[in-house]
């Protein structure tokens, strides 16, 4: 039986943590070559002037096993604040420890006491792993939308073509 889980807001020193937690999600998606973060960028957009994320560690035993990267988002049509997760990871050796369910849990509690309207994110299509893990905590596919993106580049040619 592990250790208790604890779930924690991380701080500027979890910096470097955080960054290997990131990476070893691109690897296990196989995106590790799209992976550009860096430790500068994270502290500066986690903990600078204007923070626009936030991130949750999940410790077991003094070791970290994983993580959850969230930032705020606003619903309309519910004229509320929401929480959007961005990436929830859980290094295999953690799996089926309850680490990603204390993630998930430590995120409601946050969106609870921010009285957030609800909390979305996006699941991989292939990460079955992911989606039973979601379905057993009560969560649901949202049926009728599509992800939309307009990346870097696409975002630079509709700013220029609007000058």
């Amino acid at each position: 039986m592990p250790a208790a889980i604890a779930v924690r807001a991380a701080i500027p020193a979890d910096v470097p943590q955080i960054l290997l937690l990131i990476q070893d999600l691109a690897a296990y998606e196989e995106l590790s070559h799209e992976c550009l973060a860096t430790a500068e960028a994270l502290q500066l957009h986690l903990f600078g002037p204007k923070p626009v994320a936030e991130v949750l560690l999940a410790q077991v035993g003094g070791e970290t096993a994983g993580f959850a990267l969230f930032f705020t988002s606003f619903s309309t049509f519910l004229a509320s604040p929401c929480l959007y997760l961005e990436d929830l990871f859980v290094r295999p050796d953690w799996r089926k420890h309850g680490v990603g369910r204390a993630l998930l849990q430590g995120l409601a509690k946050v969106g609870a006491e921010r009285q957030a309207g609800r909390i979305e994110w996006h699941v991989l299509t292939w990460n079955k792993l992911a989606r039973d893990f979601y379905d057993r905590q009560g969560a649901g596919e949202l049926e009728g939308f599509l992800v939309y993106r307009l990346d870097k580049s696409g975002m630079q040619m509709l700013a220029e073509a609007a000058d």
